[in-house]
């Protein structure tokens, strides 16, 4: 009896572990995603950028604002385009939602400049595009399944083997006997 608790306590363990790197994997992503530069409207930021990253342009804003981002500098022309999709990411109370996805040629350092028409207190950030951080959210759903699911299987395989000598122990006891 004692190595099938040891073994089911195992399996309760591995289970824990899965679920700990499930969640770490997903506070790495939304980390790896969020704005790295934050800067406010008509400010100007230097942002180092690696096109393998995806580089997109965030904005927080309580209301709609109407905005202007122009990108300078950097080793080659960079370009900013306007994204059709709602990708949404919320940061320590803040939800930031890509506007633009970042055409940078090579890496380097880039100028951002962003304004609004409007007096709001608009927040721009410089992060990276969902898709290009999901090895760590990946990662974590194959820990969830891959790690408990050994555990079990171990916990499965020694509570049939000692079922099963106990049981050829006990035949042979009562052959003998």
């Amino acid at each position: 009896m004692r190595w099938i608790a040891i073994a089911w306590g195992l399996a309760l363990l591995a289970g824990l572990v899965g679920v700990g790197v499930f969640v770490s994997g997903i506070l790495n992503t939304v980390g790896a995603v969020a704005p790295s530069k934050t800067f406010a409207s008509g400010e100007s930021v230097s942002v180092p950028l690696d096109p393998a990253d995806k580089p997109v342009v965030y904005l927080a804003s309580e209301s709609q604002v109407h905005y202007m981002c122009r990108i300078d500098g950097g080793p080659g022309q960079a370009k900013l385009a306007r994204t059709s999709g709602t990708e949404r990411v919320t940061v320590n109370g803040t939800q930031w939602q890509l506007i633009l996805v970042v055409n940078a040629p090579a890496k380097g350092d880039y100028q951002f400049t962003c304004t609004t028409q409007e007096p709001a207190n608009a927040r721009f950030g410089v992060g990276r595009d969902f898709a290009s951080a999901t090895g760590g959210l990946v990662g974590g759903v194959a820990a969830l399944l891959v790690i408990p699911g050994l555990g079990v299987l171990g916990a499965v395989i020694v509570t049939i083997m000692v079922v099963t000598r106990r049981s050829s122990h006990r035949k042979r006891l009562a052959a003998g006997g």
